[in-house]
C-alpha cells in the first residue's frame, strides 16, 4: 500500500509498539495524527523525535468526544491505547477493563461515523491464555487468564460484532513478544 499522504490516526501512539508504527508510518509519507493520554507534564513518550512530523493529540480513550476528534477525516486507524500489563490488571481489573473495553468501543464507533477504510485493533497474545496446542492458530479458543487478558477478548470481540454488523472494515492483530529498541 502506498501511504504518502494518506491520513492515518495511531491511538496509543506514545508507547512502544506505537512509536514504532508512527515512525514507519512518517518514514513512508504519512499524515499521522498520534492520539495520546493526556498527562499534565504534556509528555508524549517515545515519540519525541517525532513531533515537528506529526499532529499529536491529547486525550482519553474513554472520553468518546476526543476520539470522535481525533479521528474525524482519517484514512485508516491503528488502534494500538490500551492499558497494559497482566500483573497491574489483578490490582485494578475495573480500570485496565473500562480503558481497554470501552476506550475500544469508543474507537469503533467513531469509525463507524466517520469512515475510515481500515480499522486495525491491536489485540495481544494474552487472550489465548496457556496454549493447549502449538502452534497456536486462529482457531485457537480464547481464554481469559487474566483481567487483562478478558479485556482484549471484549475488545476483539467488539471489533468483530462492528464488522459483522456495520460492515467497519476492522483487522485484528495479535502480537506475541514484542521487542526492540526503546
Amino acid at each position: 500500500m502506498n501511504w504518502a499522504g494518506r491520513r492515518v490516526l495511531v491511538t496509543g501512539a506514545a508507547g512502544f509498539i506505537g512509536s514504532h508504527v508512527v515512525e514507519a508510518l512518517v518514514a513512508l509519507g504519512a499524515r499521522v495524527t498520534a492520539f495520546v493520554r493526556y498527562t499534565s507534564r504534556a509528555s508524549v513518550g517515545f515519540l519525541s523525535s517525532l513531533t515537528s512530523d506529526v499532529r499529536i493529540v491529547a486525550g482519553d480513550l474513554t472520553e468518546y468526544e476526543s476520539v470522535y476528534r481525533a479521528m474525524k477525516e482519517q484514512e485508516c486507524v491503528f488502534h494500538l491505547g490500551a492499558l497494559i500489563g497482566v500483573p497491574y490488571s489483578f490490582v485494578h481489573p475495573r480500570e485496565v477493563v473500562h480503558v481497554n473495553t470501552i476506550g475500544s468501543l469508543n474507537v469503533l464507533t467513531a469509525a463507524r461515523e466517520t469512515g475510515p477504510r481500515r480499522v486495525v485493533l491491536t489485540s495481544t497474545s494474552e487472550v489465548y491464555g496457556t496454549a493447549r496446542y502449538t502452534p497456536i492458530d486462529e482457531e485457537h479458543p480464547l481464554q481469559a487468564q487474566s483481567p487483562y487478558a478478558a479485556s482484549k477478548i471484549a475488545a476483539d470481540k467488539l471489533g468483530e460484532a462492528f464488522s459483522h454488523s456495520y460492515g467497519l472494515p476492522v483487522s485484528i492483530v495479535r502480537p506475541f513478544n514484542t521487542f526492540g529498541p526503546r
